[in-house]
């Protein structure tokens, strides 16, 4: 059976108000962008958004106004935000909940959660101020179903006495959102590079819907199997979206787009300029095609990298 849709089908399919949303990628490094503003434009709400060092498109969907609870390490575009606006002015403003766990513990997280464990122990945290300090209190989170009453637990450690080990809760993700670059209708996905931590979120979400550059035959993408990341088993739609990181890179395929990075910098800098940001790129192009027909073929090809080294050379970064 085809797993194949359009972004809004999908988004509209699988994505409820209130969902735990899982968003793959790292900084400004393959993030689903033309998912995320899918999910803007269907105008989510109350969204618990999990995700390990994130960028601008979680950004956005904090200033679109989709997000009520967020657990992540970091948000920035890096060399361009180091700390995503829309995100910095809703933690100082109190409009959203915000937990920070590292980002080495984030992503242990998500392998616990797709191990399917309900907590998993690590040591990082013992000792730091993410154990002393909670950006969540146990009053809030008596709140809030989704989350779990502690931020973590400290208990002895069963196997070396004395030694004391920090319980983290998992997360009960709903829905992942991943781009990559090749996808068949199966829902058999290859991500070429690194995965951060795309496999894990995938295999613990109760659905996981997945953009790609180029979607190929079943057979195609069955000739190479020791390639692929994800099997259709822990897939539910696949969305063909070429460029759909785009502005953040994506490896093989095109480099970060920076003048749009320097564009959003700008933009996000007060709610009044964000809005008028989303109204031009996303909610006046009410499909991924109108984006990229507003951002030109030409600026597109520009970013194309060289084969060989995965970045287009001489390409302006600031």
């Amino acid at each position: 059976m085809s797993k194949v849709m359009s972004a809004e089908e999908a988004v509209a399919s699988f994505l409820r108000d209130g969902d735990c949303l899982a968003v793959g990628g790292f900084v400004t490094n393959r993030r689903p962008y033309a998912l995320v503003r899918e999910v803007i434009r269907q105008k989510k709400r109350n969204l618990y958004v999990e995700g390990g060092p994130s960028g601008g498109d979680i950004d956005m969907l904090i200033g679109a106004g989709c997000v009520e609870i967020i657990m992540v390490s970091y948000i920035a575009n890096s060399g361009y935000t180091q700390v995503c606006r829309r995100f910095r002015d809703a933690v100082e403003h109190g409009k959203i909940l915000f937990e920070d766990y590292s980002m080495d513990v984030q992503t242990i997280i998500y392998h616990g959660a797709a191990l399917g464990l309900s907590y998993i122990p690590v040591k990082n945290m013992l000792g730091s101020d993410l154990a002393e300090k909670w950006g969540i209190s146990r009053e809030e989170r008596k709140k809030h179903p989704k989350l779990p009453g502690e931020k973590f637990v400290v208990q002895e450690d069963p196997f070396h006495p004395g030694s004391k080990l920090c319980c983290v809760p998992t997360p009960e993700i709903d829905v992942a959102l991943i781009h990559a670059q090749l996808a068949s209708p199966d829902g058999t996905v290859r991500i070429v590079g690194a995965p951060f931590q795309d496999a894990d979120i995938a295999m613990a979400a109760k659905h996981t819907i997945v953009s790609c550059e180029q979607l190929v035959s079943n057979e195609e993408i069955r000739r190479h199997p020791e390639r692929n990341t994800l099997t259709g088993l822990c897939v539910d739609a696949v969305v063909e979206a070429p460029a759909g990181a785009h502005p953040s890179q994506c490896f093989g395929c095109y480099d970060y787009d920076s003048q749009f990075y320097l564009d959003y910098d700008r933009a996000s800098r007060s709610q009044e300029d964000f809005d008028s940001f989303i109204r031009e790129y996303v909610e006046d192009c009410p499909a991924h095609q109108d984006y990229l027909d507003k951002l030109g073929a030409g600026r597109l090809i520009n970013l194309r990298v060289k084969p060989g080294l995965g970045y287009v050379p001489g390409l302006k970064r600031r």
